[in-house]
């Protein structure tokens, strides 16, 4: 049958063989998908391991990349979503319903936070806070379903009693998540951890992390190993039409041959730098899990592998420099970029005011501002100059 060339433009009757071998697997940018017959089309269901039915379910590409993270993470069952933020709301409107107890560490991830603060003021739920490293504040109820984990916790990275945690949570029946940003699946097996072998039901990943590395893509991953969960999330994914650009999926896929030497390196560059931060007379106290000082430190040292630490170091300054001088003090670094987020190239600061995010009280938490730094791949010897160099332009402009 002659056709238009419009028609063979699209139905092409020449095509190249589509099976190679090369080193990054093949991009797929799918919103449909073609069925080969309508046995195909009818034979299928939407919890079948690989159902390839539309772009929103998943495509060789999302696969690939999914169940690279879950074998990392320690898990079976994987999900993609567009960001962190989204994988966690994902898990919370999953699970949480009117009457539900969640609990969450004082050092949760703020937006999270927010977003459970949301659900407790328009659909009922509660929301419950404990101190990480203080078991006795985790007392659930029998309305208790959730409990959030974070190792290390945000901004302040207290390493928290998660062996403690999560036997006290399973004695109660509560679904336990971890968000596992931190680890990155490196620093220990959320799914098998500790002398006692634990596990924990489910981790959240912000894939923009380590996994990107490069400080430009967004994405987060929900990895579990229990099939019954995973039908509950993938049903919620696909009803609230979660998904992910093949493009940016087959970013973070070329990226992850090099995460865990990344990861390594930024480790160790931040003990170099925690090493000198120590010593500084400006700082009152450095919080960083692998320290001996810090709040944690023995759950850390039980749990994870020693090289691995992850590249977070936060300071407190002397309660005799003002908030203005700590501005200073980051607007004067060079190296070191204003911004959110870490596991890029770049290396970050950011400020902030532990009042204003804080629920109960610290005793381990010295009083003053709090500056982290997100080490990227800069070597140390230049970073510690950038940040030698703030301190004396902020101690000069204090003075004038």
């Amino acid at each position: 049958m002659k056709q238009d060339s419009q028609t063979r433009l699209i139905h092409a009757p020449r095509k190249a063989p589509q099976l190679i071998s090369s080193i990054q697997p093949p991009l797929y940018r799918a919103s449909t998908i073609i069925f080969n017959n309508t046995d195909a089309l009818f034979n299928r269901h939407w919890s079948d391991e690989y159902d390839y039915s539309y772009g929103t379910h998943g495509t060789p590409t999302t696969f690939t990349l999914g169940d690279n993270i879950a074998q990392l993470e320690g898990g079976l069952y994987h999900l993609l979503a567009p960001s962190g933020l989204s994988a966690i709301n994902l898990v919370n409107s999953c699970f949480l319903s009117q009457g539900d107890e969640v609990w969450v560490a004082d050092n949760i991830y703020g937006p999270n936070m927010e977003h459970l603060r949301n659900l407790e003021k328009r659909y009922g739920i509660t929301v419950k806070v404990y101190n990480p490293i203080e078991i006795e504040t985790f007392q659930p109820t029998d309305n208790a379903k959730l409990i959030w984990l974070e190792a290390a916790g945000s901004v302040t990275l207290e390493f928290p009693d998660l062996t403690g945690l999560v036997k006290k949570a399973q004695a109660h029946n509560m679904v336990t998540v971890l968000d596992n940003t931190w680890g990155a699946g490196l620093a220990f097996n959320a799914f098998d951890f500790g002398h006692e072998h634990l596990s924990v039901d489910i981790t959240v990943h912000a894939l923009t992390k380590y996994p990107s590395g490069g400080g430009d893509i967004l994405m987060g991953s929900v990895v579990t190993r229990d099939k019954v969960l995973h039908n509950q999330l993938f049903r919620a994914h696909a009803l609230q039409g979660i998904s992910v650009s093949g493009d940016d999926v087959a970013q973070v896929q070329r990226s992850l041959a090099s995460m865990q030497l990344r990861y390594e390196h930024q480790s160790q560059s931040c003990l170099t730098i925690l090493d000198w931060l120590k010593q500084q007379t400006e700082l009152i106290q450095v919080l960083h899990p692998a320290d001996s000082d810090s709040a944690g430190h023995p759950y850390w040292k039980e749990i994870c592998r020693q090289a691995h630490s992850a590249g977070l170091v936060s300071v407190i300054f002397d309660s005799k420099y003002t908030i203005q001088d700590i501005r200073n003090f980051c607007d004067s670094l060079s190296l070191f970029k204003l911004g959110f987020s870490w596991g890029g190239p770049v290396s970050l600061v950011m400020l902030y005011n532990l009042n204003d995010m804080r629920v109960l009280q610290h005793s381990h938490l010295k009083d003053g501002l709090l500056v982290r730094f997100c080490i990227g791949l800069e070597h140390p010897k230049d970073l510690i100059q950038d940040i030698q160099h703030a301190l004396e332009q902020m101690k000069k402009l204090k003075h004038e």
